[in-house]
């Protein structure tokens, strides 16, 4: 248990923090999720709109450190590649 004032403080933003990362990271998942089943279920086109709308979230989850950035522009590649590859 936290002692100091300014320990108290930061637990309590602690606690704050993780509901908000909890709530991009489940928000960036379902996104990359419509992704997948889109090019799993071989609708370029909707494949192509999701992936265009799941981008700027994987970058900016990266971008505010709840995920890697590299990890980010990875799994962004892999997407792009697997859409590329639909024949």
């Amino acid at each position: 248990m936290a002692n100091t004032s300014s320990a108290k403080k930061a637990a309590r933003q602690m606690v704050r923090r993780t509901e908000i990362n909890k709530s991009r990271r489940s928000r960036l998942k379902a996104q990359v999720r419509k992704v997948e089943e889109a090019i799993a279920s071989g609708d370029k086109a909707a494949a192509k709109s999701a992936l265009a709308a799941a981008e700027p979230l994987l970058m900016r989850t990266a971008q505010k450190n709840v995920i890697h950035k590299k990890a980010a522009s990875r799994k962004v590649s892999r997407l792009a590649a697997r859409l590329k590859a639909m024949a």
